[in-house]
């Protein structure tokens, strides 16, 4: 989890202390409404591009599986080349990472590369650790959980000129979100589970089953949302109670339907993939409402 250390500027008694602060922010200034949403707009241009390049260098390296288990993909369906989609993920990349250094600090720029890099070793051979669960769940942990929270955050007190503290808001929102990719990281391969057989490709869904997975994932998603329940009545100063225990329990009662839904269906390819869709529409909730909780 991430360090509550308070990057204010201070003098740190040891090189390894120094090395491990946050950098301090630039003294505050007074900026126009305009000047402020500037660096937003950016920023949001940047996580838009680095996205773009982590899931398209994913596509071009399951071309072959996603013809079986995602034939609708642009590449596995003809209608983007492999050619175009190299240009395509080097713009991306490349556009995003001007951006974030021509308009954040070094720091935000580190965290920026440090997700492109795990995007990369996730999908690229010879690493490819997508192959692995426990590496699978770290990365995206790591990107998800934390990269995204804490990188969007710090940029977004910075750009207002505000200095950085943590709040409990966000400290739930990445504890909630670094267990929710587990989550992902366990169910990800369910729809793929037919191209990963045929290709012989062992994964959590091939050795243990789907429905097993399934109900894991479900399991693991449904304690998650409990604790979000729980964490609002021992937190009733940081949390909007009235929002987030129904919110959260609305959810939960979701899934649940939507896991009896599989059950029922007895795990057809359409109905691995309505649950699989279904858990990362549960993913976006959580944004959603984070604003109101």
């Amino acid at each position: 989890m991430a360090s509550l250390a308070s990057p204010l500027p201070c003098r740190t008694p040891t090189p390894l202390l120094r090395f491990c602060a946050l950098p301090p922010f630039p003294p505050r200034r007074r900026t126009s409404p305009s000047a402020r949403r500037r660096p937003a707009f950016y920023g949001l241009v940047a996580l838009i591009c680095g996205n773009g390049y982590i899931v398209g260098i994913n596509q071009i390296y399951d071309i072959r599986i996603d013809k079986v288990n995602k034939p609708y993909l642009p590449i596995a369906a003809g209608d983007l080349s492999v050619q175009s989609a190299w240009l395509l993920v080097i713009l991306f990349a490349a556009a995003g990472f001007s951006i974030v250094v021509t308009n954040f600090g070094p720091f935000i720029t580190s965290l920026y590369c440090l997700g492109l890099f795990l995007g990369t070793i996730y999908s690229v051979p010879p690493f490819r650790l997508k192959r692995y669960p426990v590496a699978a769940f770290l990365i995206i942990a790591t990107v998800r959980g934390f990269l995204l929270n804490f990188g969007v955050y710090y940029a977004t007190r910075a750009a207002l000129g505000l200095t950085f503290q943590w709040s409990l808001p966000v400290a739930f929102i990445t504890c909630f979100v670094t267990l929710f990719a587990l989550v992902i990281a366990i169910t990800k391969d369910l729809p793929d589970v037919e191209g990963d057989r045929k290709y012989q490709i062992s994964t959590l869904a091939t050795k243990l089953g789907v429905r097993n997975i399934a109900f894991l994932g479900s399991g693991l998603l449904i304690a998650n949302y409990i604790a979000a329940i729980a964490v609002a009545f021992l937190m009733p100063q940081a949390f909007r109670r009235t929002v987030m225990v129904p919110v959260h329990a609305a959810l939960a009662a979701g899934l649940i339907f939507q896991t009896w839904v599989l059950e029922q269906a007895k795990y057809t390819k359409d109905a691995i993939s309505q649950y699989y869709r279904f858990i990362w529409n549960l993913f976006y909730a959580e944004y959603i409402f984070f604003p109101l909780i």
